[in-house]
């Protein structure tokens, strides 16, 4: 147990931040997080080291997430959370401001994407902090694979950013 706790204070934030997200809902984001945790500490003995532990409870993220959305609970808009709770207590007022209206940019252009692989990989990325093959193995594609769909989706929303600022 003692590999789990460790993983749990590492990936925990990281858990919570794919889910904050994804939902835009802070007590939601926790419930999830201590769900998925609770069914990684119930299915530790069976976990057969295929993959990382990392990666293995960002699976378990990815199903409950998609349990979640099955159950028809979904209804919070991610941009009302965010501008709500995002906080920082040593910028001035006027960070403050361009720090939320360019993550208020960011997420409405990565909530543009179609919903795909694309957009799953850029979540996972920015938010979750995965590695690129953490992801591949969480797809099933290789780390080549994740690196450049990455890379062109950034290019293209930075090309967006700009247009949109112009």
């Amino acid at each position: 147990m003692n590999e789990l706790e460790r993983a749990y204070r590492e990936i925990q934030p990281k858990v919570f931040a794919f889910f904050y997200v994804k939902l835009g809902d802070r007590s939601l984001a926790e419930d999830l997080t201590n769900d998925v945790f609770y069914a990684a500490v119930k299915g530790y003995p069976t976990f057969a080291e295929q993959s990382s532990l990392k990666t293995w409870i960002f699976s378990i993220a990815n199903n409950r997430l998609k349990k979640y959305f099955r159950s028809k609970k979904y209804s919070a808009s991610l941009l009302a959370q965010l501008s709500n709770e995002k906080e920082h207590a040593a910028a001035t007022p006027e960070e403050l401001y361009l720090l939320k209206e360019r993550t208020q940019d960011l997420i409405e252009q990565i909530k543009m994407l179609e919903p795909t692989l694309t957009r799953e990989i850029l979540i996972l990325r920015i938010y979750s902090e995965l590695s690129f093959k953490e992801i591949g193995d969480l797809f099933g594609k290789s780390e080549n694979f994740v690196r450049v769909t990455f890379h062109r989706a950034k290019i293209k929303i930075k090309k967006e950013m700009r247009l949109s600022n112009e």
